[in-house]
């Protein structure tokens, strides 16, 4: 009888084991077969709701406005499909909405008070900045005379102000700032040779790879080069960064992609004023000649190689790493936890019409403090030149869009895709999640301002014979939790494989109480400086042992 005791353990244990390896690897859901275009731009709002869009001239899209908003085009034709859509993440509902000037290859912010500004494009929409409001029925507003110059493929940054400066595009060595005011110097372009200094013969150096470092500067990567700047005085505070290694171009057209690795506010913030380290990661992308090799037919295998820079180090050095496969056009995510989520992309060519072959289905979570890379479960739907990601309230991330098309063409071997998915990371399948209960404040918070963030933990399992077995670590050790944490992430705007004002903090804990139960407290800090959090909307979430609770969102101000 004993015997049959152990055999029958023995088959559970087995069957967890294998079910534990399976569900460490992430999994994928389809969310919409079509959302009628296809997301080559996506935002995530304050409202659970995320705006994505592509461009106008693409054809006919598979979802039509209201009557009352078809628009004219140039030759006199009424144009009544759509080329952007809200999507809502509670019920899947697919809004269409009205952009009237050319959004391709643009860029975008959230701003402080949570609405979407958005910058530039192509030929109608070169100079255009436009907004959206998160409400239930708000469209998109349009000022086709918002940029001094024309901007295509420049980078957005949020800045300690408020403002939004908008850095480079195609032909431009310069940048300037959004939302216009009445003042004179709003309406100046400031000239920025490093990005000229940076071209080469394909460009490269488009979509600079654009970071608000923790002193307030500006860090700026260009195809292999980096500076920090000063925006406010327009001139070049560090330029000792040394190129990074490899013969491999990181911009577009050859597209890696970059993040601002999680910053770690402990007590050097905001008690003698030092700034946190900030460190760049950086992976991807393609030999600087792959675009030219790819219009004549040859596809050149993309890079492997990341690395990591910390741009606060007296005497930084590039520290470099091998993922474990090719990627150009990917996507990269900072996660709840702090892991990197490496998403999307092909092995071979550049990003252009029909230049990319063999896209990459299998994403890779990276550990940032152990350097640990690893392959998860592939999706079956090819994502690449123009596909998106962004990471969603619930802490899965949201995929659409690729097109490497001229116009909607669901016949070549790489057709348009319209559908999203959702990846879920391997946390949503590791345990129960904490889940918060309450904090105080509630959305509102202001630098430096202490928070207690109510939140619940369940049972590890149905299984505690089995707990038991592999020693799992208690969730109560002396009347506190183990491995606990409080992160706020900023939601991205994220196109051509960059998330442009990505960011995540890692607040300072002053303690964690019980409550009673499974119920506690964490009391933790605000980050001190908009240097560190620039003001605008956040997700908060806690952490435990690696496995996040649903984000919240706050307000930082």
């Amino acid at each position: 009888m004993k015997a049959k005791y152990v055999i029958v353990f023995s088959a559970l244990l087995f069957s967890l084991i294998i079910v534990g390896e399976t569900a460490t690897t992430g999994n994928w859901e389809l969310l919409k077969e079509s959302i009628g275009i296809s997301a080559m731009h996506a935002q995530l709002l304050p409202n659970d709701r995320v705006v994505m869009f592509d461009r106008t001239d693409f054809g006919q899209s598979k979802i039509s406005l209201p009557e009352e908003k078809c628009r004219k085009l140039a030759d006199g034709r009424i144009d009544c499909s759509a080329h952007s859509v809200e999507l809502n993440l509670l019920n899947q509902d697919v809004r269409p909405l009205t952009v009237l000037t050319d959004t391709w290859c643009s860029s975008g912010a959230l701003a402080p008070d949570g609405m979407l500004i958005q910058s530039g494009g192509s030929n109608t929409g070169e100079r255009a900045v436009r907004t959206f409001q998160p409400c239930a029925d708000c469209d998109w507003m349009e000022n086709q005379k918002g940029l001094v110059v024309p901007r295509w493929y420049a980078s957005n940054q949020i800045l300690p102000n408020g403002k939004v400066i908008v850095v480079g595009g195609r032909g431009q060595f310069s940048y300037e700032y959004i939302p216009k005011s009445s003042l004179p110097s709003d309406f100046k372009v400031f000239a920025l040779p490093f990005l000229r200094e940076t071209r080469d013969a394909v460009e490269n150096n488009l979509y600079p790879f654009t970071h608000l470092s923790t002193d307030g500067n500006l860090f700026i990567f260009a195809n292999t080069k980096s500076i920090l700047f000063d925006y406010i005085r327009n001139r070049v505070v560090r330029d000792d960064y040394p190129a990074m290694p490899g013969g491999v171009s990181r911009n577009y057209p050859s597209t890696g992609s970059s993040v601002l690795l999680p910053l770690k506010l402990g007590s050097i913030n905001g008690t003698n004023g030092a700034a946190p380290d900030a460190e760049v990661f950086i992976c991807g992308g393609a030999p600087p000649t792959s675009y030219i090799s790819a219009i004549k037919g040859t596809f050149l295998p993309a890079a492997k190689s990341c690395g990591r820079l910390m741009i606060t180090a007296k005497q930084p050095k590039w520290v470099m790493e091998e993922m474990p496969m090719e990627r150009v056009m990917g996507d990269m995510l900072l996660l709840p936890t702090g892991d990197v989520l490496i998403i999307n992309g092909a092995k071979k060519g550049a990003a252009g019409w029909y230049l990319g072959r063999e896209p990459v289905l299998n994403p890779v979570l990276y550990q940032p403090e152990s350097s640990k890379y690893e392959i998860m479960e592939p999706s079956k739907i090819p994502r690449m030149y123009h596909s998106t990601a962004v990471l969603i309230t619930d802490g899965r991330v949201l995929v659409g869009g690729s097109n490497p098309n001229k116009n909607y063409n669901f016949t070549e071997e790489f057709p348009t895709e319209l559908s999203v998915e959702v990846f879920s990371p391997p946390y949503l399948s590791s345990g129960p999640r904490p889940q918060i209960s309450w904090a105080k404040p509630e959305t509102e918070l202001s630098y430096k301002q202490p928070i207690s963030i109510g939140f619940t933990t369940k049972k590890n399992g149905e299984f505690p014979l089995f707990d038991k077995f592999f020693k799992k670590k208690s969730h109560q050790q002396n009347g506190e939790l183990e491995n606990i944490s409080v992160t706020m992430v900023a939601p991205s705007f994220n196109t051509h494989s960059f998330s442009m004002n990505q960011r995540m903090m890692v607040l300072e804990t002053n303690q964690v109480r019980q409550l009673s139960g499974r119920s506690y407290v964490i009391d933790c800090f605000a980050p001190a400086t908009p240097n560190i959090a620039p003001p605008g909307y956040y997700l908060l979430f806690v952490a435990h042992n690696g496995i996040p609770s649903k984000g919240r969102w706050i307000h930082i101000s």
